[in-house]
């Protein structure tokens, strides 16, 4: 790892440590302060396993990313960062616990989903599992509202922030909806592989903590939000290429998961369309026959995996990733004549770093 990777590194990491103290700190004040009406359990218990779920891990990278946009602009402390901060990953929160649901995930970080953790504690009411899982997530989406109205900023700022948020919020559950429809097309082409990936996963993930961090640093977008487009999209495509990659291809040692679980659940992801594209006729069969079957078995896993390799599809996923870097990249070194020359060498490497990371 050459210093510069090593500086950007060292900042992630120095970002995610700050933040979950912040983020621990504030399910600690939101125990306090968020008291459920009577002595009931239940509103304890989804606060409680939505403050494991939130703290339980994540690189934290939408916080890193806030944060060093507002680099960009200042190095002196910006109120409303931290708030913005919260407010985006509680956003993230939400999204895992409706993920889980969608999917019928059983673990999550490494722990039991919040859908999982209800159905173990309530095993005969299967229900009212659901529903407090569904909850759950409303909860956290909500609180990840509230937590940019109480913060102590201007009200035009306050205002801007909580517009960034709520359409990023809008545009994720949309993404979400096309994701789901995404696979009942026998095979998607890339077009609505990045637009599904733009909706679900870029305009929250990417672009929603670039503008965040900017407005919060005094910055005007108007001027720069295509260039906060123009990087955002090839590293939104890059992260989930990455993500479906090693869905497939990774080492379950690394990556912390079963490979296959996007085959299992019959999804048509960046990494599976491209097998389903380059497969011969006995070869798509075998993919088609697995995709959506729970049971899959490991072997049959292997198999897919094996077909991909021999077609060229773990080379062309590597190469379309460096590509979406390089391009990203190359956008992050334009930016020097407008912004701080630390900030913009930070984002400038990101993606390079973000295609070797668990690959």
């Amino acid at each position: 790892m050459d210093n510069t990777a090593a500086t950007a590194l060292a900042r992630v990491t120095g970002h995610q440590r700050r933040f979950d103290a912040r983020f621990e700190a504030y399910f600690d004040a939101l125990g306090q302060h968020l008291a459920a009406p009577g002595p009931g359990r239940f509103t304890p218990r989804c606060l409680e396993l939505l403050r494991d779920l939130s703290l339980r891990g994540g690189k934290r990278l939408r916080v890193a990313l806030m944060y060093e946009a507002a680099r960009l602009v200042t190095t002196e402390d910006v109120p409303g960062l931290e708030e913005a901060a919260l407010s985006i990953e509680l956003l993230q929160t939400h999204g895992l616990v409706h993920d889980d649901i969608i999917d019928d995930a059983p673990a999550r970080r490494g722990g039991p989903s919040t859908f999982y953790a209800y159905r173990r504690e309530f095993p005969d009411h299967g229900r009212t599992a659901l529903g407090l899982a569904v909850l759950a997530g409303d909860l956290a989406a909500f609180l990840s509202q509230r937590v940019l109205l109480e913060a102590k900023i201007p009200a035009e700022l306050r205002h801007a922030l909580l517009e960034v948020q709520t359409r990023a919020a809008t545009d994720t559950v949309i993404g979400q909806v096309m994701d789901l429809e995404r696979d009942f097309h026998a095979l998607p082409d890339e077009e609505l592989l990045h637009t599904v990936t733009d909706y679900k996963t870029t305009r929250y993930s990417i672009l929603a903590p670039l503008r965040m961090g900017l407005l919060a640093a005094g910055a005007d977008l108007t001027p720069h939000d295509g260039q906060l487009r123009r990087y955002a999209t090839p590293v939104g495509i890059l992260g989930q290429m990455r993500d479906d990659y090693l869905d497939l291809f990774g080492d379950e040692a690394v990556v912390g998961k079963p490979a296959g679980s996007d085959i299992r659940a019959g999804r048509r992801s960046y990494a599976v369309a491209a097998t389903l594209a380059a497969a011969t006729g006995k070869e798509r069969s075998v993919v088609e026959e697995a995709l959506g079957d729970p049971r899959c078995p490991v072997a049959t896993v292997a198999r897919i995996r094996d077909i991909a390799r021999d077609r060229g599809v773990e080379d062309k996923l590597r190469a379309d990733m460096r590509r979406c870097a390089e391009a990203a990249s190359a956008e992050a070194a334009s930016w020097r004549p407008h912004w701080r020359e630390e900030a913009v060498a930070f984002f400038e490497h990101l993606p390079f770093w973000g295609t070797a990371r668990e690959l």
